[in-house]
């Protein structure tokens, strides 16, 4: 159940991102209609909790999975807000929409052509996810909304895919749709750079640190990191500066001669990102505090749609020298890397122009089929280990050499 509402959660994020993106007010009320199974399957867990707790000892370590349950539930919630500025018609900038478009992770919509590589064919023989770094949240058949989506589902001829991943990805899908080329929104040009321009910039910021955070979050648990921990919480204070920073800029824009309307989506949608970090910084309070994590933790989020992973870059490897932009790892295998360890410090959310180096370990999280993809990129072959059934990196002899 605890894998489950995590990537309940997730999902609804995505689309109410998608919602907000393409303006979409079916998909924002289906995030309404997943918040009643998020209800239900948090009131069942607790429930589970409560009766797995008989003895004093075993309080501390099902309290730390009662607070995890909370985590999870306050992103769902987050979602929903975010899906409101859709339902309740808010609204946002254009400029808005245009900036979302250059996020580190997007969301983007594709109909699947008659014909087509994706026509016809179940969900696991494609690989979107290692294919083009984008992972299908969702599918519009008809009036039919389909958001469990399996990997026995066989895309059909004018399925609408909503997918979230990496920009880079788009090309790749759109070709093995046999969609038209796609040229994103771009916002209206008027020479100058004022209050709500500063604004949005900072709100698409704002997403991407959120999301970084929830994902180093869920890392940190898993691997029992607290260096994660003490970045998740740095990221949180970022985001209540640049949360302070943006009403600023909305207000300075509002005595602009400017609609006001739309200036309510963005406070709306900062709030939402800050309770996404807040709701991060709760799950690492349990690392930094040295409480008690009970395993059920790490074998529940390990088992989830998106898997966490460390991985050292080893000797000779093609990572070895080479920059993030080049290795694409977003793409092939669709891991997002949420981190760089080297040195004993992190770098977060790293960029393109990051060099990695022999002994730098990737903190990246990504499907777990793209797992041993990932692990061969790094000069590693990645095999189960008998005696625990734990995955073990092996060298890979192909690594030594370019």
């Amino acid at each position: 159940m605890l894998a489950e509402a995590k990537d309940l959660s997730e999902l609804m994020v995505d689309l109410a991102y998608a919602a907000l993106y393409f303006g979409d007010p079916d998909m924002a009320e289906e995030v309404g209609e997943l918040e009643e199974r998020m209800d239900a399957l948090v009131h069942d867990m607790r429930s589970v909790c409560v009766m797995a707790a008989r003895h004093p000892r075993e309080a501390d370590a099902m309290a730390s999975v009662l607070q995890v349950i909370s985590s999870i539930e306050r992103i769902a919630n987050s979602a929903v807000d975010i899906a409101r500025i859709v339902t309740h018609r808010l609204g946002i900038p254009r400029e808005l929409v245009a900036d979302l478009s250059n996020a580190e992770e997007v969301s983007h919509r594709v109909r699947v052509r008659d014909g087509s590589h994706l026509a016809r064919r179940p969900l696991t023989d494609l690989e979107l996810p290692v294919q083009t770094g984008m992972r299908i949240v969702a599918i519009r058949r008809d009036r039919e909304w389909i958001t469990d989506v399996e990997g026995e589902e066989i895309m059909l001829p004018g399925d609408v895919l909503f997918l979230r991943g990496s920009p880079a990805g788009i090309p790749r899908l759109r070709e093995l749709a046999a969609a038209p080329l796609w040229e994103p929104p771009t916002p209206p040009e008027d020479g100058t750079v004022g209050d709500l321009d500063r604004a949005v910039d900072v709100l698409v910021e704002m997403k991407n640190v959120s999301e970084t955070a929830v994902g180093l979050a869920y890392s940190a648990l898993v691997l029992r990191d607290l260096g994660l921990a003490a970045e998740v919480r740095h990221l949180e204070d970022r985001l209540d500066e640049m949360k302070d920073r943006l009403e600023l800029w909305v207000l300075r824009a509002a005595s602009n001669d400017i609609d006001p309307s739309p200036l309510r989506g963005l406070l709306h949608l900062s709030q939402a990102a800050e309770d996404l970090g807040d709701s991060a910084q709760q799950m690492v309070w349990l690392i930094e505090k040295h409480e008690e994590v009970h395993p059920i933790l790490g074998i529940a989020l390990g088992e989830s749609d998106e898997v966490v992973v460390r991985v050292p870059v080893r000797a000779g490897c093609p990572a070895d020298g080479a920059t993030l932009q080049a290795l694409q790892l977003d793409v092939d295998p669709g891991f997002h890397v949420l981190a760089v360890r080297r040195g004993g410090r992190y770098v977060y959310r790293p960029r393109g122009h990051v060099v990695l180096a022999e002994g730098d370990e990737l903190i990246a999280s990504g499907p777990d089929e793209g797992h041993p993809l990932l692990a061969a990129r790094l000069g590693w072959r990645l095999e189960e280990d008998e005696d625990t059934g734990q995955d073990r990196l092996e060298p890979l002899a192909s690594a030594i050499g370019r």
